[in-house]
């Protein structure tokens, strides 16, 4: 096992990176304010994990309250959020009642907002079980969920008391789940770890063979170049917003084709190339690294084109994002591999020419 820390002052939280570790109640109940907790899972997820995770704890004495809820991002909306409080009222969970996100990034960003909001504000804990909740969504306090005009437009940032990452439930991930998780794990490389990014072209096929080491050693690395930023900037006044590069023409693209049917993932690889083709027309991006990026990419199975939405289809949706200032879309842009800047300096006809893209691949 691999440990790292949040380091958030009074709010400091250990991520613990390992196989098997959802049975080691010693991870957990020293986080526990009182021997209750409300597991938060899906359809899919708790059948496999739910009772891993709870016999464990209820041998430890601790009373478990599970919510079930309905699987897929479409599902990430205020009448499910409603769903898990009404599972928490019903069995009177208290202010020091924990909440246990166990799920992909759905689960803990819904959990995580349940948590943010009831009572005024609960514990939580992160168990993340897909590869991108493992190196991106479970870290760093964002919560939220979606409205049918914009993605994750609703939500308080609100910090876990652990993230406890088993690379055991990555067994279980669909292939294309896994590799919308690489997605996230490839943006790291791009914004601020070169390094990084060179390893991953020479170990992409560990990662998609589901190597332990490999595994371990990007999720780590992930999460440390997360948790590097999140301290610098928790609440996304500035260097935070690196970490959405890709992500407001990815949103755009999921909010257009109905929540679900490109998995995040996909949609952030597909916008990451947007971003690359107008950080290259800017003369920021040289030919070869922009290569480089679609190589990758394609090298993960992931998307390297977005779909057909139209110019004018894609700027409305984008104009709906958090970091739109003053009407002005600010994008995260390249200036090489491993430099990332927040820009609204661009020229918008270059960002209508790389939207057009769209329309003719």
């Amino acid at each position: 096992m691999q440990t790292l820390n949040v380091e958030l002052a009074s709010r400091t939280y250990p991520i613990h990176i390992g196989r098997n570790l959802l049975a080691q109640t010693a991870l957990i109940l020293p986080h526990l304010k009182r021997k209750q907790v409300a597991i938060v899972s899906n359809t899919t997820v708790a059948p496999l994990y739910l009772e891993t995770l709870s016999q464990p704890l209820r041998e430890a004495g601790v009373s478990i309250v599970p919510i079930i809820l309905p699987d897929g991002e479409s599902y990430k909306s205020t009448e499910t959020l409603n769903l898990i409080y009404d599972a928490l009222l019903q069995n009177r969970c208290e202010r020091s009642t924990t909440l246990i996100a166990l799920g992909g990034g759905v689960i803990g960003d819904i959990t995580g907002y349940a948590a943010a909001t009831y009572l005024r504000g609960v514990p939580f804990i992160q168990v993340p079980t897909t590869l991108l909740s493992q190196v991106d969504s479970s870290v760093g306090g964002k919560t939220g969920i979606n409205h049918p005009l914009g993605k994750n437009m609703i939500g308080a940032f609100y910090q876990p008391k652990l993230v406890l990452a088993d690379i055991t439930t990555l067994t279980t991930l669909p292939a294309r789940e896994l590799t919308a998780g690489l997605a996230e794990i490839i943006k790291y490389g791009l914004i601020r770890d070169a390094d990084f990014f060179s390893w991953l072209e020479n170990n992409i096929g560990l990662l998609l063979a589901l190597d332990a080491e490999a595994l371990s050693y990007a999720i780590y690395r992930s999460c440390k170049n997360k948790a590097d930023v999140v301290i610098a900037d928790e609440h996304e006044h500035g260097e935070r917003a690196l970490l959405n590069l890709g992500h407001t023409f990815g949103h755009a693209i999921e909010n257009a084709m109905g929540y679900g049917v490109w998995l995040h993932g996909e949609a952030v690889a597909a916008g990451t190339m947007l971003a690359a083709d107008l950080s290259h027309r800017l003369g920021w991006l040289s030919d070869k690294d922009k290569q480089r990026v679609a190589n990758i990419f394609k090298a993960a199975n992931l998307p390297i084109t977005a779909p057909s939405l139209g110019v004018e289809r894609y700027l409305d949706l984008m104009g709906l994002d958090k970091k739109v200032v003053d009407g002005k879309i600010r994008l995260i842009l390249q200036q090489g591999i491993g430099q990332a800047i927040v820009s609204s300096d661009y020229d918008v006809a270059q960002l209508r020419q790389t939207l057009a893209l769209a329309d003719h691949e």
